[in-house]
């Protein structure tokens, strides 16, 4: 971040002010921040610190009002931009609201605020990255990080110095209008792409970090936007809560609330959440911001009320995003603060915590825009990195018969509504707030990209005048851009009758066809995959189209992984891994060139196996799924009996029920994995299964994942008596991977040795009838990067 505390020498040589004897201690920069906030507030007046807590938006604000309010920030919503919209336009704008603000007798700069979400996404001509979907995909944090310096040259280029990004949501529904904000569906990927706070606020050109929405934004029931996310604490931490925490400990400056409810209470009202969690448990020292008019939904009636104003300062909301009503906030939260309903101290708090970011900014010293940096917009370098970010982000998905990488030197015939199209391919939250087709900012689409491959190329949107003398035929193809609200799809989340028809008709002509999806998650694609020689997740690249072609191809080798687990059916949502569902293509997944008849790499070793269902005759194993730079086509599951092996059972699938097992007996089982070369992975670590005895009374456990982490997971487990007289009570004993340890439990008793651990029934859930079950479970911690899960479950009365 931008912390100026230079000798006056110093201040001098960066051609900046340089303070007077007779300046007051807050603009000496020589002096501890926490000093100069102290000086300053002690300067200020009730409706100067309101002021501070203010957001108006651009277009309802005049230079004047900032004077006169002593507003503390503005910005620009989606789509909100001067005319021209032009780099040095942003630049005369925000230099124009700024002296307004030094013209205020304290002279306390504003902070401008911008969704830069996949690059300076509001200003024509500046580059536009992948968005964060894509970005999951690369697996690359070091890149992210890059990623997140460009934007910040480009966003001080236009005087902007706070972006409201990166969202760190963890979606887990792609039903969800916003899926394609998130890095991933598991927090340890969210958490990972935290280098991007570290990108925007710790290069040269530094702008505000703000992770949002916080908490639970991704979680909501049925991907509703803006619903409820019905989790108990435990899921809701283990889920939404770490990559808030990566972001804390790299130092972000503000932290955004989520429009969302928890468990039927607005976040924006949340003081546990907001106080107790976000500024008390995990120490977040910077501001939390509202979302836009997010304050207005507490009480649930139209428009912003006391109740809201004061309820949301005092659960900890340091600025209001007060985007039109801002005068009518300010009014009500000075007469809540005189009438005691809003402390002085926490007006002081919320201040201070601005106040500290402006001077950490070193906005004092150096107020308006270095244009120094205006020339970096949209510049080559960037764009380079952009088409970099786009061809890593690629995820291979399908690839029948080496149809990829494509032949330089062949007919390329290329369809499909988005090949030519830079409002597609780069989504929401471009140029305007949804996003528009068309040719609305600079850039390559993936169709010029293809081109100037050098092949010879021939392209109708609807895919008319392909014939058979083409060696391949691509459709892009996918969804219209949209941003939060419009982009939610209840209805299902299929391909529209326009890219269907597209693709019917390159089919038709009998070529290899290569399906090219441009799109902002996942979408339901089985019932027609195997008509598709190739298929190809591009997501939302942005404007450098030709990342795409690199990899289409082979330029550049995919390596991208599935930031999201993909449906067999739209009827799935939500699918996530480790829920037990069976995924069209699995979290993780994703191809390379490697023709199977040269590949000699082996898949990776499986997941340690871990028994469910175990009765006295059968067992259920389940397991993490191996990868594989091809594909794992089996899983060979062998029962060890000293150093013999013997293959009981292959599936396809990361699971396998195990019959005609001896009763009270211990079974030992590993898993392989092979893949379509023949090439056999490592044996996993084993698992023992105590099989219970035959005939009379007994209980069987039935664990599953409820969510994982990078470090960490939720298992939920039934007990079902499976006797002929009723349990008095029961326990489990079940074995943890080495390094792992038990952190919360509900609906049982736990006792731990080394890594065993039995849990017993609680008071409430002790006596079972015949054919009854209960619940119970637990969440524990591993070491990171480990994806190990307990394994020999067993049930005893």
């Amino acid at each position: 971040m931008r912390i100026h505390r230079a000798v006056v020498t110093l201040l001098v040589a960066a051609g900046m002010a340089v303070p007077t004897a007779a300046d007051p201690p807050y603009k000496d920069p020589a002096l501890p921040v926490a000093t100069r906030v102290a000086d300053l507030m002690s300067r200020m007046s009730l409706d100067e610190k309101l002021g501070q807590m203010t957001q108006a938006e651009r277009g309802s604000v005049s230079a004047a009002d900032i004077t006169a309010y002593r507003l503390g920030s503005v910005l620009s919503g989606g789509g909100s931009a001067p005319s021209p919209n032009t780099a040095a336009s942003w630049a005369d704008m925000y230099d124009r609201f700024q002296n307004a603000a030094l013209a205020t007798p304290l002279g306390i700069p504003i902070l401008y605020g911008v969704d830069a979400v996949h690059g300076h996404n509001n200003v024509h001509g500046a580059t536009i990255f992948p968005h964060n979907a894509g970005l999951g995909a690369t697996r690359d944090p070091a890149l992210v990080e890059r990623i997140g310096r460009a934007v910040a040259e480009e966003v001080t280029g236009t005087g902007v110095d706070w972006n409201f990004a990166p969202c760190l949501c963890v979606a887990r529904d792609d039903r969800w209008g916003r899926t394609y904000e998130s890095f991933g569906e598991t927090p340890e990927l969210p958490a990972a792409m935290a280098t991007l706070v570290t990108g925007l606020q710790d290069g040269p050109a530094s702008v505000l970090a703000t992770a949002k929405h916080y908490l639970g934004d991704g979680g909501t029931a049925g991907g509703d936007d803006q619903g409820d996310t019905r989790l108990s604490e435990s899921e809701l931490r283990a889920v939404h809560l770490p990559p808030f925490e990566a972001a804390i400990a790299r130092g972000v400056g503000s932290v955004m609330i989520s429009f969302s409810s928890w468990n039927g209470v607005k976040v924006h009202g949340h003081q546990y959440l907001i106080t107790t969690v976000l500024k008390g448990e995990l120490g977040f020292s910077g501001f939390v911001v509202s979302d836009w008019n997010g304050v207005d939904q507490i009480d649930g009636a139209p428009g912003l009320s006391a109740q809201d104003v004061r309820t949301a300062i005092n659960a900890g909301i340091d600025m209001v995003m007060a985007p039109t009503d801002w005068r009518r906030f300010i009014d009500l939260l000075r007469a809540e603060t005189q009438a005691g309903r809003v402390p002085q101290t926490r007006i002081d708090d919320a201040v201070r915590r601005v106040l500290t970011k402006k001077f950490e900014q070193g906005l004092f010293e150096k107020p308006l825009t270095d244009r120094s940096y205006t020339a970096t917009v949209g510049s080559a370098a960037h764009r380079a990195l952009a088409r970099e970010a786009v061809a890593r982000s690629q995820v291979v998905l399908k690839n029948s018969g080496g149809v990829l990488p494509l032949p330089r030197d062949g007919r390329i015939f290329v369809a499909g509504k988005s090949a030519d199209d830079i409002g597609y391919q780069s989504g929401g939250w471009t140029i305007s707030w949804q996003g528009s087709p068309g040719d609305i900012t600079p850039g390559t689409t993936i169709l010029d990209g293809i081109r100037d491959t050098g092949a010879t190329v021939a392209y109708s949107r609807d895919g008319r005048g392909v014939d058979g003398s083409y060696d391949v035929a691509v459709a892009v193809v996918g969804e219209p851009p949209y941003a939060e609200g419009d982009g939610d799809r209840p209805g299902g989340l299929g391909l529209d009758s326009e890219d269907l028809n597209t693709i019917a008709t390159l089919r038709a002509a009998g070529v290899p066809v290569v399906v090219v999806l441009v799109s902002g998650r996942p979408l339901d694609v089985a019932a027609h995959l195997s008509g598709w020689d190739g298929l190809v997740a591009a997501w939302l690249p942005g404007t450098e189209g030709n990342g795409v072609a690199d990899v289409l191809f082979g330029a550049v080798q995919p390596t991208g992984k599935l930031p999201f687990t993909w449906m067999s059916s739209s009827s799935q949502q939500p699918i996530n891994a480790g829920d037990g569902k069976t995924p069209l293509f699995p979290y993780g997944f994703g191809l390379t060139y490697e023709p199977a008849g040269e590949d000699t790499d082996p898949p990776t070793a499986p997941g340690a196996p871990s028994a469910s269902a175990v009765t006295s005759s059968s067992a259920t194993l389940t397991w993490a799924a191996s990868t594989d730079d091809v594909a794992v086509t089996a899983y060979d599951v062998v029962r060890v009996q000293g150093a013999a092996e013997t293959t009981v059972a292959t599936t396809a699938a990361a699971t396998a029920t195990l019959t005609g097992l001896a009763p009270a007996t211990a079974h030992t089982f590993a898993v392989y994995a092979r893949d379509a070369a023949g090439n056999r992975s490592p044996r996993s670590a084993t698992v023992t299964v105590t099989t219970a005895p035959s005939g009379g009374g007994g209980c069987s456990v039935t664990p599953a994942v409820q969510s994982q982490w990078d470090t960490g997971y939720v298992v939920q487990a039934n007990v079902t008596n499976t006797g002929t007289a009723p349990l008095n009570g029961w326990s489990v004993t079940l074995t943890l991977p080495p390094g792992h340890r038990l952190t919360g439990h509900w609906n049982a008793v736990p006792t731990t040795s080394g890594q065993t651990v039995t849990l017993r029934n609680a008071a409430h859930n002790a006596t079972l009838g015949p054919g009854a079950t209960t619940s119970f479970g637990f969440q524990a911690t591993r070491p990171s990067a480990d994806p190990a899960l307990p394994s020999a479950y067993t049930c005893a009365p």
